[in-house]
């Protein structure tokens, strides 16, 4: 199925999934997330999956169901529908998703591992490789990215607080993000030509979070 821009209906559905997040609710409206989200979803992956899946990694839409074992807020469902394409966690991705605040898209270095931290600030404390991860964070900043990501209070261990790149190397994870409201776009066919647009401008981070960060040899924490 050709994408042409997710149902009119997205937004309030998440609007009533905010204010409900039951089953009652959910199985009342599923056919509303999987005509109108889920459906145009998929449909928007398969056609990005052409350029950006086949050097970099395998596309997946998230389930919508939270995993709430260990979680002290037990709402069972998402409030957004997102999808992702990367090679493994951390190790650099390129990442969509819809709710009840318009569309947002992010790529980098999500959710590292302990392996993966100490490869990353191993490359920020080069003279080539951290550098080059500064030009790039500047560029997404001037093009109107925010940059997000778990910082230490204090500085890494064995790093001096005059390091050139301190404010990059307290990072626990380093990502960019943007953001659109709702409007007329996430509707129609050009919604595909802004997330494609926007993964294009994240590429660089990326190739540098697969070149220098890698996925994780660790098993996945809970």
């Amino acid at each position: 199925m050709a994408f042409t821009g997710f149902g009119e209906a997205v937004v309030d559905f998440y609007d009533g999934l905010l204010a409900d997040n039951s089953k009652a609710y959910w199985e009342d409206n599923v056919a509303i997330y999987r005509r109108d989200i889920r459906a145009p979803m998929e449909a928007l992956l398969a056609e990005l999956e052409v350029e950006f899946a086949p050097d970099f990694g395998t596309g997946k839409v998230f389930r919508p169901n939270r995993d709430v074992r260990f979680a002290r807020d037990k709402s069972p469902y998402k409030t957004h529908c997102g999808a992702v394409i990367e090679a493994g966690r951390g190790g650099g991705a390129y990442y969509v998703e819809v709710s009840a605040d318009g569309m947002l898209v992010g790529g980098g270095c999500f959710h590292l591992q302990s392996d993966q931290i100490a490869r990353f600030r191993q490359a920020i404390d080069t003279d080539l490789h951290g550098p080059e991860l500064e030009r790039i964070v500047a560029t997404l900043c001037e093009a109107g990215w925010e940059i997000k990501g778990e910082q230490l209070k204090t500085k890494p261990r064995g790093y001096s607080d005059d390091h050139p790149r301190i404010d990059l190397l307290r990072h626990k994870s380093l990502y960019a993000v943007k953001r659109w409201e709702p409007d007329d776009t996430l509707h129609e066919p050009a919604c595909l030509d802004r997330v494609r647009q926007a993964w294009r401008e994240v590429r660089d981070f990326n190739t540098w979070a697969a070149d220098h960060v890698g996925v994780s040899e660790q098993p996945r924490r809970r």
